[in-house]
């Protein structure tokens, strides 16, 4: 069953859950804040996705900017960002939707439409 890490008050989130109901696709939902993914979680996810490190930060939230992350993205270690991204849910790029094998982070209807889609 999909994994999907979301947090409530994210519009962004919203309408990807949105879009999983309209798709009748069943879904486990876990409150990014409440019960962030661990670091090992979060390592997978980055594997399996392909994606770069940094494409899982949530780069316009406030926690980012209060902690200067983006400066530290230049000399940060992969597992400093990892640990980084494990302390706090709001770090996190959301949603995060995965099904093992493949991993989507945030919302684009498209990328959705082409991932998740019952075909």
């Amino acid at each position: 069953m999909l994994k999907f890490y979301w947090y409530p008050k994210c519009g962004t989130c919203r309408n990807a859950k949105k879009w999983l109901d309209q798709q009748g696709i069943a879904y486990n939902e876990i409150h990014i804040v409440e019960n962030p993914p661990s670091k090992d979680e979060i390592e997978e996810f980055y594997r399996t996705s392909g994606l770069e490190l940094k494409k899982f930060f949530n780069t316009s939230g406030q926690k980012y900017r209060e902690l200067g992350i983006k400066d530290k993205m230049k000399t940060a270690s992969e597992s400093e960002l990892l640990d980084l991204l494990a302390s706090d849910g709001m770090l996190i790029k959301r949603p995060i939707a995965t099904d093992g094998t493949k991993v989507t982070v945030g919302f684009k209807e498209e990328e959705f439409n082409e991932i998740w889609s019952k075909k």
